[in-house]
């Protein structure tokens, strides 16, 4: 749990403690039935040398992380949510999966000190933030990245947090604008598209 206020994922946990193991459960099906579930990582991998330092924001069970990792690249994952957690350290080993809300994400105080080259944050994390932690979160990515370090962020429309509040919010948090995305397959984005795929860079 947050130390301060609970996310919407947690408050979504709460109110049904079963949702995080249906969630598990449905990924495992959706592999096990050879769906491809690859998407982020390949944009991601695109971005990358080989053996580049990964942050999976917001890891889940580990889907985007593990491809990445079976990749060539090292990977850290993080999550509030210690059930999916859990189930990436089962379904996945490897990366460093860890329990970690993202509004205090401070890696270097447990002991990671290396930045990052990328940080990708899928599967709509962004919209379960806690209300009023999303400037905070961002500004944790600038701080994570290494120099010419980007953070990609991918998230649907109408989940409660609007594309053009968090186009302000990516500037006042220090960051800018490389390229927006309407999917994970490189189609150009255009205001009231229903998903953005932001990627992000220090400003």
């Amino acid at each position: 749990m947050s130390t301060a206020r609970p996310s919407r994922w947690e408050q979504k946990v709460a109110a049904d403690p079963s949702h995080s193991t249906w969630y598990v459960e449905r990924f495992r099906s959706m592999a096990a039935e050879g769906a491809d579930l690859a998407g982020e990582a390949r944009l991601v991998d695109a971005m990358l040398p080989r053996g580049s330092r990964v942050l999976d924001a917001g890891c889940g069970p580990g889907r985007v992380g593990a491809e990445l990792a079976a990749r060539g690249h090292t990977v850290v994952g993080v999550d509030v949510d210690p059930v999916l957690v859990d189930a990436a350290r089962a379904d996945h080993p490897g990366p460093d999966w860890r329990v970690g809300d993202l509004a205090e994400l401070d890696l270097p105080a447990e002991g990671v000190a290396e930045p990052f080259d990328a940080i990708v944050c899928a599967g709509n994390v962004m919209t379960f933030l806690a209300p009023g932690t999303e400037i905070e979160v961002l500004r944790r990515f600038g701080a994570h990245l290494a120099p010419g370090g980007r953070a990609v962020v991918g998230f649907g429309a109408g989940r409660g947090y609007a594309h053009d509040v968090f186009l302000a919010d990516v500037a006042t948090a220090g960051l800018r604008v490389d390229l927006a995305l309407a999917t994970w397959d490189l189609r150009p984005y255009s205001p009231g598209a229903d998903f953005l795929v932001a990627v992000l860079s220090a400003s």
